[in-house]
């Protein structure tokens, strides 16, 4: 079984403009693409670009200036919350991804919430989670939780571990709730990728592929993909490879090494 490539275009295709990336993805063999902000795009261009071309928007980003682990602002992640599954649903996006803590520019974490404890920002964001899935059930859109490294690009995230992320969304156990499992992230906060695939792959709803250290096409760092690949389809994963990576030197080298694996 081959499962589905997705493109990052905010990463890969960046020499060419906004509007070419869609066909350009398509052309190199990708199912889908996905991006980051949609606040900063053009949404009618963005899904005429993506219907000429032919290709499925797998999703993008859908918090920005709110947290779930600050329980003062439940609401107001809601409502922002709110507004990108109406943007997913304009585009034809199949899913959004949510983090723990608001990022900033060039993912930077906005608030380590030092005065928080750890209690409160797991209930905080367990019990805005909840709202989060009931929200996503009703627009019939999927949520993508995702947890981020501390060691290089997200210092101060709370949502650190595929454990926590996971054991979350089994307890709530709605079906448009799952994890987003950034095998770059997690191999730099906790190793172990194959193990952690098979006692938690069931609640993978999108996997992001990048090397590490680096961040580059996969070949240019450590990670085995070619194996974590095999592990993904014997849990039965079905879902997108989302290549969410830096290329190395351009994007037609670092895509003949996606296509490799």
């Amino acid at each position: 079984m081959s499962l589905k490539k997705c493109a990052c275009i905010d990463t890969l295709y960046t020499e060419l403009e906004w509007k070419d990336r869609f066909l350009a993805a398509r052309n190199d063999g990708f199912a889908a693409v996905e991006f980051w902000d949609w606040r900063i795009r053009d949404l009618d261009e963005t899904k005429e670009m993506a219907e000429k071309a032919g290709i499925a928007i797998s999703g993008f980003n859908g918090d920005a200036d709110y947290s779930l682990v600050d329980p003062a602002q439940k609401d107001d992640y809601l409502e922002d919350l709110k507004r990108s599954l109406e943007a997913a649903a304009k585009i034809g996006a199949s899913s959004v991804t949510i983090h723990s803590n608001a990022l900033g520019e060039g993912g930077i974490v906005v608030d380590h919430y030092d005065n928080l404890s750890h209690t409160v920002k797991l209930c905080a964001m367990y019990d805005t989670l909840k709202s989060c899935a009931k929200m996503a059930e009703e627009a019939q859109i999927n949520l993508h939780l995702e947890a981020l490294n501390v060691t290089t690009d997200h210092v101060g995230n709370f949502l650190q571990f595929t454990q926590m992320g996971a054991e979350i969304c089994r307890l709530i156990g709605s079906p448009r709730l799952k994890l987003l499992y950034d095998v770059y992230h997690m191999q730099l906060n906790e190793g172990c990728i194959c193990d952690t695939i098979c006692n938690y792959g069931d609640q993978f709803g999108h996997i992001h592929v990048a090397d590490a250290p680096g961040r580059h096409e996969p070949g240019t760092g450590e990670i085995n993909y070619k194996k974590v690949i095999r592990c993904l389809e014997e849990v039965g994963y079905t879902g997108y490879i989302g290549y969410e990576l830096f290329p190395l030197k351009d994007t037609k080298t670092a895509v003949k090494a996606i296509m490799e694996v």
